[in-house]
């Protein structure tokens, strides 16, 4: 080819145009609203200069519907490519929401498609920045197949190849189901939300004013719906989350986390533990300050952490390996176990299980929250849902009761007969079918009814229930935990017990797949 001729100067005029449509004017158009471009985004995203971008210049696949002209701008509002986060594979897309609103048509939808099937043929991770007005209108049902290609595609990736979601503009109507599909969900403050339905459909058909924010913001689905797992006030503090999750995750089922060495020492003095636990057992403390000291430090990395506060649920490392860890709250709600918590966890369990990341269950639970509302809205079915992923989970798992573990909860929580690897305690665990208070009102009641000071009597029972039957020696001694610990030893003991089982495998019956209760 003759670089100087025709041929060359048309190939380099292309390129100038491409720069040209995605100049200062459209990056500014962004900016103003507070978002970066979508080529922004990608550049923060990636290692330098390690983006290799496709289909750069396909155009829309109806430039003129009669109903408006459509901008005949390359790349069809999404940039897909693939390049290196911290040196490893990824695939991704971004919608850039200056051109035509980042609506998604017949070709955009086959972009993300393409990078959808390349990252599932390849196993890499995949990522979407999403910002769009949603399905393009011009291209009428076009457009929603396009939408329903890429569902199918989330749901055949669904743990094969981690998949992130992160929310940087409008996601709404049939575009919030792609985000829902995938593992875990980002959004920003003030800038991204997400809605099957807008304020003036809300408007029309109920007759009530709501705000964007009210009804789909970050903080709404971060904290009260917990359809977003991550929360940040703005897109490169967001980017820097991205990475730093993605860097407890393999690239895809087949392989194991990355190690990563933290230089924390395997026999790290904490004998905080021994004391971090009250004496007094209705009184709270702080479950994430247990997981600082058992965790190599500054590793914690928590997930959802707005939402269901009463479990506290995130990844971490021991000795440089990624776990995640499953912890009740004892100062939101004194732990319990609930609806929420239960989803929560169940779905955050089945996630470590499916990328063969370790479990750690920190055990603290009273029980499950009683009452009309939570009977009513099922927390029978959901609770069953954190039964479900424990005991089908086939990666290491191990629990530590560190104080209340009682009734039904006892069992939810990797108890060794629902498939716990290792189970242990600490001296201050109390282990019973339920709380010394309500066990001392029925084996007592009638010396209670006769007793001339019953709230005393009742108190001096309770402690002879602590001690001769919710007792951890008592548990221990008839096998249902493994070993009664010193919580200085915890961080050893974990260590040890984790490298042993790092080649547990499980054969299992064969079947299409159980049938969780949802």
């Amino acid at each position: 080819m003759d670089i100087n001729g025709k041929t060359y100067k048309d190939f380099l005029a292309r390129i100038e145009r491409q720069k040209i449509q995605n100049g200062s004017e459209k990056v500014n158009s962004q900016h103003k609203k507070g978002k970066l471009h979508a080529r922004e985004r990608i550049a923060l995203l990636f290692d330098k200069n390690s983006f290799e971008e496709l289909d750069a210049f396909v155009t829309s696949a109806t430039p003129d519907s009669g109903l408006g002209k459509i901008d005949l701008a390359f790349g069809d509002g999404v940039v897909i490519g693939y390049g290196r986060i911290n040196g490893r594979l990824v695939y991704a897309y971004s919608q850039d929401f200056t051109v035509m609103g980042g609506s998604l048509g017949a070709v955009h939808a086959r972009k993300i498609n393409k990078v959808q099937e390349l990252a599932l043929r390849v196993g890499a991770p995949i990522i979407g920045l999403i910002d769009s007005g949603g399905a393009r209108i011009q291209e009428g049902v076009a457009s929603l197949s396009g939408y329903a290609s890429i569902f199918h595609h989330n749901v055949k990736a669904s743990g094969i190849i981690p998949q992130i979601s992160v929310i940087l503009g409008p996601a709404a109507g049939g575009a919030v189901y792609s985000p829902a599909l995938t593992d875990f969900i980002f959004m920003t403050k003030d800038t991204s939300y997400m809605f099957v339905t807008g304020p003036n459909v809300v408007k029309e058909v109920l007759n009530e004013e709501v705000t964007f924010d009210d009804l789909g913001g970050a903080e709404i689905h971060a904290k009260k719906s917990g359809v977003a797992n991550f929360i940040y006030e703005d897109e490169e503090n967001t980017i820097l989350g991205i990475k730093k999750l993605l860097s407890f995750f393999p690239s895809n089922n087949m392989e194991n986390p990355p190690f990563i060495d933290t230089q924390d020492k395997i026999e790290r003095n904490v004998e905080k533990l021994r004391t971090l636990v009250p004496d007094d057992p209705n009184k709270p403390y702080d479950i994430k300050k247990v997981i600082e000291l058992i965790a190599d430090k500054d590793s914690f990395f928590e997930v959802s952490e707005h939402f269901a506060q009463n479990l506290v649920t995130g990844f971490a490392r021991l000795n440089g390996k990624a776990i995640g860890i499953v912890a009740n709250q004892p100062k939101i709600l004194a732990g319990v176990l609930d609806i929420n918590s239960s989803t929560k966890g169940a779905r955050f369990i089945r996630f470590c299980d499916a990328f063969n990341i370790p479990v750690l269950t920190l055990e603290d639970v009273p029980g499950f929250l009683p009452g009309l509302d939570q009977e009513h809205k099922g927390i029978i079915k959901h609770g069953a849902k954190l039964l479900f992923a424990y005991s089908e989970a086939s990666v290491p798992k191990i629990t530590v009761i560190l104080r209340k573990s009682y009734g039904g909860a006892f069992c939810v929580m990797n108890s060794k007969n629902l498939g716990g690897d290792y189970n242990f305690a600490w001296p201050t665990a109390e282990i019973a079918v339920m709380g010394p208070e309500g066990a001392v009102s029925i084996l007592y009641k009638k010396e209670l009814e006769n007793a001339k000071d019953p709230k005393q009597m009742k108190k001096e029972f309770a402690a002879k229930y602590r001690q001769e039957i919710a007792n951890p020696y008592i548990a221990d001694e008839k096998g249902y935990i493994d070993e009664v610990i010193d919580p200085a030893d915890t961080r050893k003991k974990l260590i040890t017990a984790f490298e042993s089982l790092e080649n547990k495998h499980i054969e299992a019956p064969s079947r299409k797949h159980g049938n969780m209760p949802l």
